[in-house]
């Protein structure tokens, strides 16, 4: 994405925006994850949390492309 956020006088970068939507929305998944016991089934669970964060900044990214055209 090009362009910056501007937050009071100060410019981020768009991306920044994204991935801190995208961890939020992995602190939600990731506690529903938790509490249904879906982790007993995972190999390697950090390798699938970072899997599962790279999953879901795509989607946002890809939403929010397609929400700004």
């Amino acid at each position: 994405m090009i362009g910056e956020l501007d937050i009071g006088g100060i410019f981020l970068p768009t991306l920044l925006g994204i991935m801190a939507l995208a961890y939020g929305l992995f602190l939600v998944v990731h506690a529903l994850l938790n509490r249904v016991h879906f982790y007993r089934l995972v190999w390697h669970r950090a390798l699938f949390n970072v899997a599962l964060y790279t999953v879901l900044l795509g989607a946002v990214d890809l939403i929010c492309r397609n929400l700004m055209t």
